[in-house]
């Protein structure tokens, strides 16, 4: 058997794992790239002849020497990035707080009716599991209602964590946010409006608590963060799309 057919089937294999989440309904950005790249080098190696031909064809002129230069390049610089940013989501998955003097402010998701989605959900039960161990603290949850949503992701949250047995009034209600900035930037005011703890714990999915942070920075918020954690099939997905994410909102947020 051929040695190269091995990388091949591991990068289908990849592909097939990035693929997954589009029978759920979720495409975006982290599964499109993952998709084209896996399906992209299981090629390579499939047809491993006719791309070293063209590698050949390449160093034969001085166009193709200055091609196979800037997509070299390109290709170390793209892996270098994903593993730094990926460094820094390790870092930032989980950071608890050190004492009580925090609000929990528990970042919105999709809600499908009227019941979280699974993602929501493992936020809902890591924000549970903390307030259920620390009496003394507030949270705020925050998300506001969609288009096609038929409660605000704020009132889904707050009535799951009341069933779990958490007191209503250590709940407050952020339901106009759209996105994590304005969940953090309308979770502010309500936190200061009712004089809770500035600091706060975030709480979202492991592979967002990075971008989190770093939009919680830039409204001079302290934070620490909890994360629920994201389903094994789905974690390539959205972690992939974190790097485009925190790439973009460190250039243009």
């Amino acid at each position: 058997m051929d040695i190269k057919i091995i990388p091949a089937l591991l990068f289908m294999g990849l592909f097939l794992l990035f693929a997954a989440p589009v029978f759920v309904g979720i495409i975006n950005l982290g599964n499109g790239a993952g998709m084209a790249v896996s399906a992209a080098l299981s090629l390579i190696f499939f047809f491993w002849g006719r791309f070293s031909a063209f590698i050949e064809r390449c160093l034969g002129s001085a166009r193709g020497k200055i091609f196979l230069v800037l997509a070299g390049l390109a290709v170390v610089f793209g892996i270098v990035l994903a593993v730094v940013i990926s460094v820094f989501m390790i870092k930032e998955a989980n950071d608890p707080p050190e004492d009580e003097n925090t609000t929990v402010v528990v970042l919105g998701c999709k809600v499908r009716d009227g019941a979280p989605s699974l993602m929501l959900s493992r936020r809902i039960d890591a924000a549970y599991e903390y307030l259920s161990a620390h009496d003394g603290v507030y949270a705020v949850v925050s998300g506001g209602q969609g288009s096609d949503e038929i409660i605000s992701e704020a009132k889904c949250m707050k009535d799951c964590l009341v069933e779990k047995g958490i007191a209503p009034e250590r709940i407050f209600m952020e339901d106009k946010s759209v996105n994590t900035e304005e969940n953090l930037r309308f979770s502010k005011k309500i936190i200061k409006d009712n004089g809770l703890p500035e600091k706060i714990t975030i709480v979202t999915d492991n592979f967002h608590q990075l971008r989190a942070e770093m939009i919680a920075e830039k409204y001079g918020i302290e934070a620490c963060n909890i994360s629920g954690t994201a389903s094994w099939y789905l974690l390539p997905t959205y972690w992939v799309r974190e790097w485009f994410g925190v790439t973009y909102y460190k250039l243009f947020g």
